[in-house]
């Protein structure tokens, strides 16, 4: 029996990526049993709901907090050389630009309802860092 990543039924192609669908369930159930108010999980920043509304990339999700919007995607890339607050990423071709980058940077996508103020974190990755691959496989 192999328990390589791979293994796992609905593995990412994204290596390194983090996954944060439990801790989502959990804040769900939470939500739905009554031990978390809706002023608790519907919270999202007003920068979080502006770029939601106007860069984010629509999802086939429903909110499951007000359960009539769908979710939106909204991506942020943090590292050296970008801006503290993060870059928020407005398409596919910025964030490969973004991947070519000597530098190792830390790409985070939330999930946000512009409807009620659902977010919550959904996954992180890992982009660029091409010199720092080439350091740690001894090339560079």
């Amino acid at each position: 029996m192999s328990f390589r990543a791979e293994s796992i039924r609905g593995a990412s192609s994204v290596p390194g990526q983090i996954d944060y669908r439990l801790a989502r369930r959990h804040t769900i159930a939470e939500f739905r049993r009554g031990r978390l108010s809706r002023l608790d999980v519907c919270d999202a920043h007003p920068e979080l709901l502006r770029a939601a509304t106007h860069i984010g990339r629509p999802s086939d999700e429903t909110c499951p907090i007000c359960e009539d919007a769908p979710l939106v995607l909204v991506t942020f890339v943090f590292g050296a050389r970008l801006p503290a607050h993060g870059r928020c990423v407005t398409d596919a071709k910025e964030l490969t630009k973004l991947a070519r980058r000597p530098d190792e940077l830390a790409a985070y996508v939330v999930e946000v309802c512009t409807e009620c103020s659902w977010n919550h974190l959904a996954r992180t990755f890992l982009i660029g860092g091409t010199a720092a691959r080439a350091r740690r496989s001894g090339q560079g």
